[in-house]
């Protein structure tokens, strides 16, 4: 990521915020990798900037767990543990399985086109191998879904984890074969859905989440993706 690209603040938010949402896109979206080392003063005079939102910022970051802050100074994007990662999906595996329930109960007929228009558009980009647009897709897939459970309260929750829920996508959706596993998986859950099938969508959202944590791990463990400098194996 062009530190460059945190240039142009909108409106109604503070510089610190911008540089925040900015700064948390790319560790994120992998382009800030795990053991990046983040130096307030680089970035202040990188954007022509004073320090202090650049500090706001990188506080915050470190506050939700993206940052840690180094003993001779500065900060590096920290890495997974395999705790985090298992604790994640256990959590996924039983808040999401449960809106894909309510939302199979719930739904109206009409209410599905959008999920279709959304199966059909990754399947187009799957088949020109645009592999950096499918975690997209699929987070929008899975919103589209939850908000049919119509539980405000869960899909509350279920958001507080949108951000390591993206990050894991990067990884599992990079691998053509997975890619293509989540889309059948995407397919038949719209099948159980059309017919009611409360018990059945909710085991095949369970294991669709699962199939994803193993995929991870099987990275994790071969330490093709980044792991925390502290706790690895917790």
């Amino acid at each position: 990521m062009d530190i460059n690209s945190l240039s142009g603040l909108p409106p109604r938010k503070s510089l610190g915020q911008h540089v925040f949402e900015n700064l948390k896109k790319a560790i994120i979206s992998g382009e800030f990798e795990s053991g990046k080392r983040i130096v307030e003063t680089s970035i202040a005079e990188t954007l022509d900037i004073s320090r202090t939102p650049v500090r706001e910022a990188i506080h915050k970051l470190e506050r939700e767990g993206f940052l840690k802050k180094q003993p001779r100074g500065g900060f590096i994007v920290l890495g997974l543990s395999r705790r985090e990662i298992e604790e994640t999906f256990g959590i996924r595996s039983v808040l999401e399985s449960y809106a894909a329930r309510l939302a199979t109960g719930r739904h109206k007929k009409e209410d599905l086109k959008p999920l279709d228009d959304k199966i059909r558009e990754y399947q187009e980009y799957l088949s020109r191998g645009d592999f950096d647009a499918l975690p997209r897709i699929n987070t929008q897939f899975h919103d589209l879904l939850y908000a049919l459970s119509g539980s405000s309260k869960l899909i509350k929750i279920i958001n507080d984890l949108r951000d390591q829920i993206y990050r894991f996508r990067q990884i599992i959706l990079k691998q053509e074969k997975l890619a293509i596993m989540s889309h059948k998986d995407h397919s038949q859950m719209m099948k159980i859905i059309r017919k009611r099938d409360e018990d059945g969508v909710e085991k095949l959202v369970r294991e669709h989440i699962i199939r994803g944590q193993d995929a991870v791990l099987k990275e994790f463990d071969s330490q093709r993706i980044g792991k925390s400098s502290e706790g690895e194996n917790d």
